[in-house]
């Protein structure tokens, strides 16, 4: 059974991975993605937040709060994976800027393929990691698929509008077996992280995160809002894919970032819909 559900799993990862990207560039054209760009200030802060001072974030984290060396190996995983599909869904939540949640989305999605290899290897001293793996599977399984999305989406539009609804419901189901498979399969390693201060440590890295890239946004409560939210949301297809090319021997590892996507998603879902009503109000008050 235990082998059924980890095919299951594995399966799930690269259609989730693949079929996001898929959607996302099927929806998409370049001068979506280039036009929010524009602000250079803007651009170079997103760019500190979440490959400079997130990371940072992560240490710091785990110096209060130390965890075992695979539950911390997840944390930092995260930490460098920005860029997160899910991105555009909070901002829609947060009443936030949507083209910015978009181009904010693809560049931290393409500049985390080129980081993570580059950068993973120096921050987890003392475990094997093949920088050259992982940029090949992030590459294969996000960089392509996004491409091929775009190019359909400017060559033929029509067939574009057809494909994506079935990659966005597909990616879906995706994540829902993997979830389930993930935690079935590491239900007691999950059950195990209770206690060891994981939880809390996610928490207090959401938190912190989000605040350090609201602070970052600039004037305006549109772009504060995505930027916040983007900063704190990690790319959970990308972790996905190191973790599973670099620490399958290690259980900890994939169960610090499932139970880091459970939490994030629902605590940023949360945080999301109350900046949204904020804005309705401040709105309905100007």
């Amino acid at each position: 059974m235990s082998e059924i559900l980890n095919v299951i799993m594995q399966l799930s990862v690269l259609v989730f991975v693949i079929s996001s990207m898929l959607a996302m560039g099927l929806s998409l054209t370049m001068s979506q993605i280039k036009e929010p760009l524009r602000s250079v200030r803007l651009v170079i802060l997103a760019l500190v937040a979440n490959f400079v001072l997130v990371p940072v974030l992560a240490y710091l984290v785990l110096l209060v709060i130390p965890l075992e060396q695979g539950l911390a190996t997840g944390l930092i995983i995260m930490a460098t994976a920005a860029g997160a599909p899910f991105l555009p869904k909070l901002a829609q939540a947060a009443k936030g800027n949507m083209a910015f949640s978009v181009g904010l989305m693809v560049l931290l999605m393409v500049v985390t393929i080129i980081y993570m290899p580059l950068v993973l290897p120096l921050l987890l001293q003392g475990v094997e990691v093949d920088a050259l793996a992982i940029a090949r599977s992030l590459v294969l399984m996000m960089l392509i698929p996004l491409a091929f999305g775009l190019f359909v989406r400017a060559r033929y539009e029509s067939t574009a509008a057809s494909l994506q609804p079935h990659m966005s419901q597909t990616s879906t189901v995706a994540i829902a077996l993997l979830m389930v498979s993930g935690l079935v399969l590491n239900f007691s390693a999950i059950v195990g992280v209770i206690g060891t201060g994981a939880i809390l440590a996610i928490i207090i890295f959401l938190i912190v995160a989000l605040i350090v890239g609201y602070l970052l946004g600039g004037p305006e409560s549109g772009t504060r809002s995505v930027l916040g939210l983007g900063t704190a949301q990690r790319n959970l297809s990308a972790a996905l894919v190191v973790a599973g090319q670099n620490f399958s021997d290690d259980p900890n590892v994939l169960v610090m970032i499932l139970v880091a996507g459970l939490v994030g998603l629902v605590l940023l879902m949360v945080i999301g819909g109350e900046l949204g009503r904020r804005s309705e109000k401040a709105k309905a008050n100007g």
